[in-house]
């Protein structure tokens, strides 16, 4: 299915403030980097055939990330909540991603998943944690941002120090688990400095080791394999599941997949 393109992003921090009885501008909208059919690649549902929703924009810069077009240099185009919903069923996928960018920060991502799930889909959503929704999914992939992921502020001052603030915003996090019936929890590590963090961050979100995922960072399969050699014990030692970045392997560092 071809989606047709429409004007308005409807984010959060762009949206105007809705007049009495009426839908503010681009309600039903929603600005999107890509869409496309693969194999989850990571967490619970490794290996599930999904169709993807890829949202653009971010309140975060994290130095590696590994979708800039939804981020540092943000790329898309609109489509209605409608056209998202039948392209998801005509992919023939029972499972729906809805990942970034930051895919909370549009505020028509509460009822894009509703309908997702009224039409009787499965929905994960991947989010960083750092902005609070009432929203519904079947699985909360929760990716909370360690302090080795923020850019460097020689390079970027202003999202350096903006980053900073906002990756990490506990009662967000811990509000976003509770309404959620099921939960992971995925960190992506740089090296073994982050292990005091993960454990912390852990403990005050009260979260079970089991439902805690570590990934390594990485863009190749080469770098994974590396990091496996020192993240792999470690989590075996702390009762975390070490979760390796299967897309990777699969397709390479590349878009769509």
């Amino acid at each position: 299915m071809k989606l047709s393109t429409v004007n308005s992003a409807g984010f959060s921090h762009e949206a105007p403030e809705p007049t009495r009885g009426t839908r503010p501008s681009g309600a039903r909208r929603l600005r999107v980097a890509e869409t496309f059919k693969s194999r989850q690649g990571e967490g619970l549902l490794t290996g599930v055939e999904s169709f993807f929703i890829r949202t653009t924009g971010c309140n975060l810069r994290c130095w590696f990330c590994d979708t800039p077009y939804a981020s540092w240099n943000p790329e898309g185009e609109t489509f209605t909540l409608e056209s998202l919903v039948e392209a998801a069923r005509e992919s023939g996928c029972s499972h729906v991603v809805l990942t970034g960018g930051e895919p909370l920060l549009p505020l028509q991502s509460p009822e894009l998943c509703s309908m997702l799930r009224g039409a009787g889909l499965h929905v994960t959503i991947e989010t960083a944690g750092t902005v609070d929704r009432e929203i519904q999914c079947d699985l909360l992939s929760l990716s909370p941002k360690l302090g080795s992921s923020t850019p460097d502020a020689t390079q970027h001052a202003r999202w350096s120090e903006l980053h900073e603030q906002r990756r990490l915003p506990m009662d967000v996090m811990r509000r976003l688990i509770a309404r959620s019936d099921n939960v992971q929890v995925k960190f992506v590590v740089d090296s073994p400095a982050d292990f005091d963090e993960i454990q912390s961050v852990v403990t005050k979100l009260e979260i079970a080791t089991q439902a805690v995922w570590l990934m390594p960072q990485g863009v190749t399969a080469s770098e994974l394999e590396s990091a496996a050699l020192w993240l792999r014990p470690w989590c075996e030692q702390s009762g975390f599941t070490y979760g390796d970045r299967m897309q990777i392997h699969w397709y390479g560092n590349r878009r769509g997949t």
